[in-house]
C-alpha cells in the first residue's frame, strides 16, 4: 500500500514498508520541446544542515556520494514520463550526515511548465512499488525545486514531502545548503553546464570549459609527477584531434578497460600498456572535469581500479598489477558489466532507453579473444539503451569477434568502435604518430553523439 502525503507531511521509512534501509527516489514528469530537468542529491551534516564538502553533491557528472551510499542511477524515458532516480543506502551513510535532500533543476524552462510532477519513494528491493508518494501540483516558476528530503530522527529514518522551488535556480538552492554555483552568461549553455565551487564568493561567470583548460594547464606545469612534461604534449596532440571534430569543448566521463590475462604480460613488461594508457589519461584530461580515468582489470574476474591521474599515472599500471596479477583467462562480459554498474547501478538488459547528461567514453583493451563470447554480445545490446560508447582495441592482428561486436546486429543504437593496432606501432623504431593515434580513438565517437542525443540517451 502506497502511503500519499501532502506538502509538509512525513512518514517513516520502515513504517512505510521500506524494510532494507536502501530507498530509490524517483522524479517523474512530463517533458515538454526543449525543456527537462535533471535530479541531484545533498548530503547534509548533522548540525548545520550544510553539505561538508564538494564530494556531498550528487548529480549526474558526479553521480556517486559517501562511498557509493546514495548514487545518482541516471534518467529514463518511459512512455510520456521522464523519471530520474537516486538511491540512498541510509544504514551506509557516515554518522556526520543525518539528511540527503532530493532536489531538480529545470534546463529550458520552468518546473510550471512540466507536466504531472511526482515524487515516489520505493525500497531498492522493490523499486517500481512505491511505499510513499508526493504529487507537486502547485509550481510556477521555479526553475529548482526540492522535492523530498530523508532524516534520521530518535534512530528512526523518515522521508518529508517538502515541494519548495527557488526561481533562482540551482544557484538559489545550492547556496542554502553551503555551495556556491558560477552558472555561465546566458549565450552560453546554461546550468547543465554550471561549474561548483565549495565556501567563498561567487566567481565572475567564465566558461566551464575555458576554466578547465586553463585548470588543467596549471596542473600539468606544477605537478612533480615524472611523466608531467610528456602529458603536457600528450594533452595538445588529444586536442587537437578533438577541435578538428568539433569536441574541444565536449565533456565525457572517461573509462578505461585493460585485460590482464596471462598473454598480456609481454605487452605490460615492454611498455605497450602504459603508452596506451597515457593517451587516454590525455582525454580524459580534456573531456573529463575531474581529469581523471576509472579503470577496470579484467581476466578470468573484473576488477573495480582505483582511478588514474596525473599524480599516479607514472607507475599506476605497476601498482594495479601488484594488487591484481595476471589471470588466466579472458572475460569480456564480466568487465562490462562492472562498467555498467558502475555508471548506471545496473548490469541488466534493458528495453528502453537510459538518458544522462553526460556520456561514457570507454577504451576495451585487449590481446586476445574472450571465454564468454555470448555474455559480451548481450552487454553490447544491452548498453546500446544507455549513453555508452565503446572503444575496443585490440593489439595484435587478429580479432574476429571484436570485429563481430563493431557490427553487432539487433542494436538500439551502433555503440561500438574496432580497430587493431600492432605492437610494433606501439614500441617500434616507426611507432605511430600519437596525432594518428588520438584521430584512431575518436574515428566513431563523434557520429555516434548525435545519434544519442537523438534517441534520447544524452541530453
Amino acid at each position: 500500500m502506497t502511503t500519499t502525503l501532502s506538502k509538509g507531511s512525513n512518514a517513516g521509512l520502515e513504517a512505510s514498508g521500506v524494510a532494507s534501509g536502501t530507498v530509490v527516489v524517483t522524479l517523474s514528469w512530463q517533458a515538454r520541446p526543449g525543456l527537462d530537468a535533471d535530479c541531484s542529491a545533498l548530503l547534509l551534516a548533522a548540525g548545520t544542515g550544510k553539505v561538508r564538502s564538494d564530494d556531498d553533491f550528487v548529480f549526474y557528472n558526479q553521480p556517486s556520494g559517501a562511498g557509493g551510499a546514495v548514487r545518482h542511477l541516471g534518467k529514463q524515458v518511459l512512455g510520456a514520463a521522464t523519471v530520474d532516480r537516486v538511491q540512498v543506502a541510509t544504514r551506509e551513510l557516515p554518522a556526520a550526515v543525518d539528511r540527503v535532500v532530493v532536489a531538480a533543476s529545470a534546463d529550458g524552462g520552468t518546473f510550471g511548465q512540466l507536466g504531472a510532477l511526482s515524487v515516489t519513494v520505493a525500497d531498492a528491493a522493490t523499486p517500481d512499488s512505491p511505499a510513499v508518494r508526493f504529487d507537486i501540483g502547485d509550481a510556477t516558476t521555479e526553475t529548482a525545486l526540492l522535492f523530498v528530503e530523508l532524516y534520521l530522527r530518535g534512530g528512526a529514518w523518515k522521508v518529508r514531502a517538502v515541494g519548495q522551488g527557488y526561481a533562482s535556480g540551482l544557484a538559489g538552492l545550492a547556496r542554502d545548503f553551503g555551495v556556491s554555483v558560477d552558472e555561465e552568461p546566458a549565450a552560453a549553455a546554461p546550468a547543465a553546464a554550471a561549474t561548483r565551487t565549495l565556501g567563498g564568493p561567487a566567481a565572475a561567470p567564465v566558461s566551464l570549459e575555458k576554466r578547465r583548460l586553463v585548470d588543467l594547464e596549471s596542473r600539468l606545469n606544477e605537478s612533480r609527477a615524472p611523466n608531467a612534461s610528456a602529458l603536457v604534449s600528450l594533452v595538445k596532440q588529444a586536442g587537437v584531434s578533438l577541435e578538428k571534430r568539433g569536441l574541444g569543448e565536449h565533456t565525457a566521463r572517461v573509462a578505461l578497460c585493460i585485460d590482464i590475462s596471462a598473454s598480456m604480460s609481454g605487452l605490460f613488461r615492454r611498455g605497450a600498456v602504459q603508452r596506451l594508457a597515457e593517451r587516454v589519461l590525455a582525454l580524459a584530461m580534456r573531456f573529463d572535469d575531474d581529469g581523471a580515468v576509472d579503470v577496470f582489470l579484467f581476466g578470468r574476474d573484473a576488477h573495480v581500479a582505483p582511478p588514474m591521474t596525473l599524480d599516479n599515472s607514472a607507475d599506476y599500471l605497476l601498482r594495479a598489477l601488484k594488487a591484481h596479477p595476471l589471470e588466466g583467462a579472458t572475460f569480456y562480459g564480466k568487465a562490462m558489466r562492472e562498467v555498467r554498474e558502475h555508471y548506471f547501478g545496473s548490469s541488466a538488459a534493458r528495453t528502453a532507453p537510459l538518458r544522462e547528461r553526460v556520456p561514457v567514453y570507454v577504451m576495451f583493451l585487449t590481446d586476445g579473444e574472450p571465454n564468454d563470447r555470448k555474455d559480451a554480445e548481450e552487454q553490447v545490446r544491452a548498453s546500446a539503451y544507455e549513453p555508452l560508447f565503446w572503444q575496443f582495441l585490440g593489439i595484435g592482428r587478429r580479432f574476429p569477434f571484436l570485429e563481430k561486436l563493431d557490427d553487432l546486429k539487433g542494436r538500439y543504437l551502433d555503440n561500438a568502435d574496432f580497430f587493431a593496432i600492432g605492437e610494433d606501432e606501439l614500441l617500434g623504431r616507426n611507432p605511430v604518430p600519437d596525432e594518428q593515434l588520438f584521430d584512431r580513438l575518436m574515428q566513431e565517437y563523434p557520429g555516434w553523439l548525435p545519434q544519442a542525443r537523438t534517441k534520447g540517451l544524452i541530453g
